[in-house]
């Protein structure tokens, strides 16, 4: 069999979810290739040594140019802070590396747009890390909406919020400055539910958002006394329309007291619903008109072998499963990807198109109006060709 060799840049929450995803994803699932960790990368030599022990890694560096330009590593997997995703994935790029990026792809939609025609033009796979859509009740969830049964999508309602930074003391860090985090809430979280609504109910065609930033200042790591301006959003509201004629909401905080995992969405037809919740991530509650009134009422669906990946985890309905098994779904989506050179979604492509709506929302933000993405799109493919011409003449 093949051997596909893993390159990791990042060693943080993400890393290490993502190493856990590589090191089981032979164990549950069939694999047309043998995977291998071979390398990683940290801030420095000795850090990146003691979590290539860590975690599983056979040889490790403090450069993360050497990890990409390194001959062993096929697959550039990239969970470092949002600022260096550009750098690091052209990088890999032109290396001819497929490559695995965390989400948001990149710190705007001109960057993230540059990325994706990059991979697009050398023909190299791609993946993002909205690992939420693998989550096997949301891949339900998609099969009873394609099939009809809760009738035409009318309305869609999604929140993702958690209360990482609600506590005021919590010092400055990279995530709430622009220049290596880009939006808040909006791109940390927002871009979650931006690709769940984008993959149940479709394309988003006109955005109206609102943002604000709660704890405007926070302390400088280190200090209790100095003081830095937070640049970016503590919350995110969005009205949206849909090309389909679907319309919704969306929402994003991380300072919401209490909410640990929230992401939530509602999804309303014409015929029923369905109603979603990440902290019970093995269940959906499905809806149908068709029910006799005196037995209207929604109907708790525990997620079990008959759908889509579970029994690849557990034999038995109502066992569960977890955060790291989303992670190991998505790794095997990757890995097939690359091994029999077929699509794979979520790509750069689609990357892009989160990028779209998140730019689109701050847009509307500042305009204090509708704002439509087809609008947004025309004006980041002209920025980014301007950028390159401006390259070319210098």
């Amino acid at each position: 069999m093949r051997t596909l060799k893993f390159g990791l840049i990042g060693t943080g929450y993400m890393g290490k979810s993502h190493a856990i995803a590589l090191h089981s994803v032979a164990a549950v699932f069939p694999l047309s290739v043998v995977v291998e960790c071979e390398m990683l990368a940290d801030i420095t030599a000795q850090q990146a040594a003691v979590k290539a022990k860590e975690m599983g890694f056979s040889r490790a560096t403090g450069k993360w140019h050497e990890l990409v330009n390194d001959n062993e590593v096929d697959v550039v997997d990239i969970c470092a802070p949002n600022g260096l995703h550009k750098d690091i994935a052209l990088a890999a790029i032109k290396a001819r590396k497929h490559v695995y990026c965390e989400k948001p792809l990149a710190l705007n939609a001109v960057d993230s747009l540059q990325m994706a025609l990059s991979a697009e033009e050398a023909g190299v796979k791609t993946m993002v890390g909205f690992n939420y859509i693998k989550n096997p009740a949301t891949q339900l969830a998609k099969q009873i909406i394609d099939s009809g049964e809760i009738g035409d999508i009318v309305h869609f309602r999604g929140t993702h919020n958690e209360d990482y930074l609600a506590d005021a003391s919590v010092p400055m860090n990279w995530r709430l400055k622009r220049a290596t985090a880009g939006a808040g809430a909006l791109a940390d979280l927002g871009s979650h539910i931006i690709n769940v609504a984008q993959f149940l109910v479709g394309a988003i065609s006109a955005v109206n958002g609102d943002l604000n930033t709660v704890i405007k200042e926070r302390s400088t790591a280190g200090s209790v006394i100095d003081k830095e301006s937070v640049e970016n959003d503590d919350q995110a509201h969005a009205m949206l329309r849909f090309n389909s004629g679907a319309i919704g909401t969306i929402e994003a905080s991380r300072v919401a007291w209490g909410r640990k995992m929230g992401l939530t969405y509602e999804v309303t037809g014409s015929k029923g619903s369905i109603v979603f919740d990440q902290e019970h991530l093995a269940e959906i509650q499905l809806y149908t008109s068709d029910q006799k009134t005196s037995r209207q009422g929604f109907k708790r669906i525990l997620i079990g072998p008959e759908h889509p990946d579970y029994q690849n985890f557990c034999a038995s309905a109502g066992h569960g499963v977890g955060y790291n098994d989303q992670k190991i779904i998505e790794v095997r989506d990757l890995i097939e990807g690359i091994s029999r050179d077929q699509a794979i979604w979520p790509d750069f492509r689609a990357g892009y198109e989160v990028a779209l709506i998140i730019d689109a929302i701050e847009e509307s933000y500042r305009l204090g109006q509708w704002v439509h993405v087809s609008e947004v799109d025309s004006k980041t493919q002209s920025r980014l060709l301007h950028l390159e011409h401006g390259k070319e003449k210098n």
